[in-house]
């Protein structure tokens, strides 16, 4: 199915997108706010119209949407923050252990078993380097504070972009609805039949891509997280945070995750064999959840982003525009999809494509293998 292009052309509409990503990059330091409330908003938007359509008036399902998130959200902080915290400060605690027994025990076992040469490899530099990078990093992170403490400018901007967040959140969606209305009846009239069908498609492919897919990543973090805490793993919150947070892209929480947690076994069991069961039932679980319950049921097959594209967006947005870019790299790469999906079939109809002298009406694309 392909959209009929406006006899304008693409020319203007190109144009404009040029003085967004242009207007984008300028403004890049203050947006960071803005764009996590419409986030938010546009995440919370579906359960304030469930509401509204119960009976309950849109300022009312707002602020119960809102106050729900909200206390959420901050529950959510206030058990994970600590225990996050402490498995840190584990972590750094036996960060030199772990790498004398990769040294001492690991490698000289895959030399033994698999031929690899690699028990001269010398560790105590690197011990030494990460050992050193891991508390200049606490340094840093406390000087940083410390520097925002003392900067009166900056640590009320930084309040203040803090503040913005559920302020504009609030009314972006107690307006969304009325916000889409209006925009939508700014469009040229030619040009609304074109784009309106795009937008409906771009909605699904971003609302089945961020509402659906964060929450696969949540109940995935939750599921490793937990099962590897019952297997009595030490690192289980932060491998299970890792491996969740990985999964955005298809089979990377998983790989991520197993190797991880094998690792954190062999170097903290002994004997290791039934905790390595435990692990590998945690994440064959998992997997058999995502596949076939969580990814059906909360994602579906509407996304149409390739593993790879994603990486390639989240990458390209955060070089291009910092963390502004992160969080719109993948509304961007879902909505450039679904352009050249309706791209595809006039460009095959096209001269450009059957050549200069050839029938575009007779082209056809090569076999796929």
């Amino acid at each position: 199915m392909s959209v009929p292009v406006p006899r304008a052309g693409l020319w203007p509409w190109l144009l404009v997108a040029l003085a967004v990503g242009v207007l984008v990059y300028l403004l890049r330091p203050i947006l960071m706010p803005f764009l996590v409330a419409t986030l938010f908003a546009y995440l919370g938007d579906p359960l304030v119209d469930r509401l509204e359509q119960r009976g309950l008036g849109r300022t009312g399902a707002v602020l119960l949407v809102f106050s729900s998130l909200t206390l959420l959200g901050v529950g959510a902080l206030l058990v994970s923050v600590p225990l996050l915290g402490s498995q840190i400060e584990l972590l750094y605690a036996r960060m030199p252990a772990a790498l004398d027994w990769l040294q001492n025990d690991a490698l000289p076992w895959v030399e033994a078993t698999f031929g690899v040469p690699v028990s001269h490899l010398d560790l105590a530099q690197v011990r030494s380097v990460v050992i050193d990078n891991w508390q200049s990093t606490s340094n840093v992170l406390g000087s940083a504070l410390a520097g925002i403490g003392q900067s009166g400018l900056a640590f009320v901007a930084l309040l203040t972009s803090l503040a913005l967040i559920p302020v504009v959140t609030f009314y972006l969606l107690r307006d969304w609805d009325l916000l889409i209305a209006r925009i939508g009846a700014l469009l040229p009239r030619e040009a609304e039949p074109v784009i309106v069908p795009l937008a409906r498609e771009c909605d699904e492919v971003v609302s089945a891509f961020l509402r659906g897919q964060m929450l696969v990543m949540a109940a995935l973090g939750l599921v490793y997280g937990v099962g590897l805490w019952i297997v009595g793993l030490e690192f289980a919150l932060i491998i299970g945070l890792v491996a969740g947070l990985a999964s955005i892209v298809p089979y990377l929480g998983f790989v991520v995750g197993f190797f991880t947690a094998t690792l954190a076994t062999l170097f903290q069991f002994d004997p290791v064999w039934l905790p390595l069961l435990g692990v590998a039932a945690v994440f064959t679980v998992g997997q058999m959840l995502e596949g076939f319950v969580l990814t059906p049921w909360l994602v579906g097959d509407r996304i149409g982003l390739h593993p790879v594209a994603v990486i390639f967006a989240v990458l390209a947005g955060g070089q291009l525009f910092g963390f502004t870019g992160i969080l719109l790299a993948l509304p961007v790469a879902a909505m450039i999809a679904v352009a050249l999906r309706h791209a595809h079939e006039p460009y095959l109809r096209s001269r450009f494509y059957a050549g200069g002298t050839g029938d575009a009406a007779d082209a056809r694309p090569p076999r796929e293998p």
